[in-house]
């Protein structure tokens, strides 16, 4: 039997509107979509003819395992990630446990949330930038703070993934501690909450304030730069155009 070919596919925000072409045209063709359930009902009606496969959170592993058996099995998959697969997604996993498997990996890009949500708010993103994430599953915390502080003192703009969730309050406090050594509580904040979902809605703060208004698992925050700052209800940072 033919092997099948695995595709790790980054679906964007979650609407049809900012799935890319390549990442929308790979899952009209693959045999099965596979992914976390709640990545598998975003895409579900719009692929309604495809044979899903289904798991549950912090099953990870055992998620790309069986998307490698099914791949052997001869059926083209599509492991689906939220925003880019490749960032804080499921491409790296996926091609470390098909490595040595004979199976094609292949990578298909999609918009990150960083971005999605800054093109809400307007252009905050235009000069350098770090993304960290706040979850210390997979990271210790001591190494987080290091770049959090390193990233602050480079006066980077810095975009939050995983802020807090009901289990980690106490992160995204340490985290306004420790860029408050190196920005200005006046630094502008955009809190970017289910972006491109329904729901989708924001808030345009500062560093001194923005603890105080709502922050989840389903918000980027994104910090700017000493240059950045809100006019008419638009978050800009200079590129350094003469304008």
């Amino acid at each position: 039997m033919n092997l099948g070919k695995i595709y790790v596919v980054g679906i964007g925000p979650g609407n049809m509107q900012d799935i890319t072409v390549r990442a929308y045209n790979t899952l009209k063709n693959v045999d099965v979509i596979a992914g976390y359930i709640t990545y598998i009902n975003l895409v579900k009606d719009e692929f309604s003819e495809k044979e899903f496969y289904v798991s549950g959170m912090k099953k990870e592993v055992e998620r790309c395992e069986q998307v490698l058996e099914i791949a052997k099995s001869g059926k083209n998959v599509a492991l689906i990630s939220s925003g880019d697969a490749g960032i804080y997604g499921m491409a790296g996993i996926m091609i470390e446990v098909a490595v040595d498997s004979g199976v094609e990996v292949e990578v298909i890009p999609g918009v990150t949330s960083s971005v999605a949500g800054a093109s809400i708010v307007g252009a905050p993103l235009m000069h350098d930038h770090a993304t960290i994430s706040l979850s210390d599953l997979m990271t210790d915390w001591d190494v987080i703070t290091k770049r959090i502080d390193k990233a602050s003192e480079g006066d980077f703009i810095i975009s939050l993934y995983n802020p807090k969730s009901k289990g980690r309050v106490t992160q995204i406090v340490e985290a306004r501690e420790i860029m408050l050594r190196h920005k200005g509580e006046n630094t502008p904040v955009a809190l970017l909450r289910h972006v491109g979902r329904e729901d989708q809605n924001y808030t345009l703060t500062t560093l001194g304030d923005f603890l105080n208004h709502e922050i989840d698992m389903f918000t980027v925050v994104i910090i700017g730069n000493s240059k950045t700052y809100v006019k008419n209800g638009r978050m800009i940072t200079p590129r350094g155009y003469k304008i």
